[in-house]
């Protein structure tokens, strides 16, 4: 079952491959351009590609686009495939922005400030891009940016919450983009990394208005006990709210989306469904903390091994979403680390299962990990490698349990990032 896992795993990332996605919605005949169905003849064409994927995205546009594309801007995260020379390349810092960050929304800044009536910015956005672009509002550090993401990585908010807290003290995000790039014509090709594929949540949304309030971020703040430096606190008492829908700044303004985790996932369940197992895509919308996600994960396995319900083995159970965990102490691991330990211990002992939780962008909180691929044996190999997982889950060691235990996944840079994806395997004794 490791085996097919790993099988799994490529065909669900291949089905999220960036320059695919976007040769599906993007062309060019005849001199006309089609984004996304719609057609567009513009005086000029300008490509602002930021994300995790951006190096990916901004190769296939460049090819789609060849001589029509007048310029380019390139934003990707370090390590990442970079994109062809057509494009000026910025490299900036991910999952915690720095001071390449804060230059890279600098340099976003003077390229919006180049457009004008009758050309046409074609945004390319994939996750990962709220971080890589340090877009501080007027007072703000950047040093207080990342005291105050370090605060909400750390505090167990989901991604959305986390996104309405960055839009209200940045000058690009929560559709700032948008208003920049006025007189110009915006038309966005988003890679949704977020549950539900909102583009107001995709990026921060760089490229959609904001339904979001600076009553929400307070409430946010409060309810997860954040304190924020005081710059942050100055800045959100001065009632700067971001633009709304109905706003004019969003009459020019064409959003798609080109991929999701749906499409991992689903690609995952087939992939399963043609190794003998029978495939339920339970859903891609599930959210929350990573050990209690864990847990009920568990229990639809326990319930496959004892009755057969919801569908007898061999199964293959699938789920998306994006899983979050409550940092207490220094060790080092992610969500889908922490997720996929917890399943180990919830699960210990039992046979006839195997279990595959990752970060599809290949990267699982500050790790050079994707995330686990966990079993029965898991937990008891851990133990024999004198390492305590219980003590590690609880020091948010999770990164250490699994390698001791064989169990880390390590992708490298994927090329995409389209959320969380877990599959969970259930033997009838016909796979090992």
């Amino acid at each position: 079952m490791e085996e097919e896992l790993k099988e799994i795993l490529a065909a669900a990332l291949a089905a999220a491959d960036p320059e695919r996605v976007v040769r599906r919605f993007l062309s060019m005949e005849n001199g006309r351009m089609s984004i996304g169905g719609e057609s567009f003849e513009p005086r000029r064409v300008l490509a602002l590609v930021i994300g995790k994927a951006s190096g990916a995205m901004a190769r296939a546009a460049g090819e789609v686009l060849g001589e029509a594309l007048n310029d380019g801007l390139c934003v990707i995260k370090a390590g990442h495939e970079e994109p062809p020379p057509t494009f000026e390349t910025l490299v900036a810092s991910h999952p915690e922005p720095d001071e390449r960050s804060a230059r890279a929304a600098q340099k976003v800044g003077e390229f919006l400030e180049e457009l004008g009536e009758g050309d046409l910015l074609l945004v390319l956005v994939s996750g990962g891009a709220s971080a890589l672009l340090a877009d501080t509002a007027p007072g703000i550090t950047l040093e207080d940016l990342k005291q105050l993401n370090r605060a909400l990585l750390r505090s167990g908010a989901e991604i959305g919450e986390i996104n309405a807290v960055r839009k209200h003290v940045s000058t690009l995000k929560g559709g700032g983009l948008v208003r920049r790039a006025l007189p110009a014509r915006v038309a966005a090709l988003l890679l949704s990394d977020v549950v539900g594929d909102n583009p107001s949540s995709i990026g921060s949304g760089l490229t959609a208005p904001d339904p979001t309030t600076l009553e929400d971020v307070r409430g946010i703040l409060k309810r997860y006990e954040i304190e924020p430096p005081q710059s942050v606190q100055d800045h959100l008492e001065k009632d700067h709210e971001t633009p709304k829908p109905g706003d004019a700044a969003f009459e020019k303004l064409t959003n798609t989306i080109v991929g999701s985790g749906r499409l991992t996932a689903a690609a995952a369940a087939k992939k399963a469904s043609e190794l003998g197992y029978t495939s339920f895509l339970l859903s891609t919308y599930l959210t929350g903390d990573a050990r209690e996600m864990a847990g009920f994960h568990a229990a639809v396995v326990k319930e496959i091994l004892e009755s057969g319900n919801p569908l007898p083995p061999p199964c293959a159970l699938i789920t998306g979403g994006e899983a979050t965990t409550v940092v207490h102490e220094a060790g080092i691991g992610g969500p889908n680390q922490e997720f996929a330990l917890s399943l180990a211990l919830e699960l210990e002992g039992i046979e006839a299962w195997a279990a595959l939780i990752i970060d599809t962008d290949g990267t699982d909180g500050p790790t050079n990990a994707a995330g686990g691929l966990v079993t029965g044996e898991t937990a008891a190999l851990i133990r024999e490698n004198d390492v305590d997982p219980h003590k590690a889950l609880d020091e948010n060691n999770s990164w250490e349990a699994l390698r001791v235990g064989e169990a880390l996944v390590s992708t490298g840079p994927t090329g995409t990032n389209v959320n969380d994806l877990r599959v969970m395997l259930v033997s009838d004794g016909t796979h090992q």
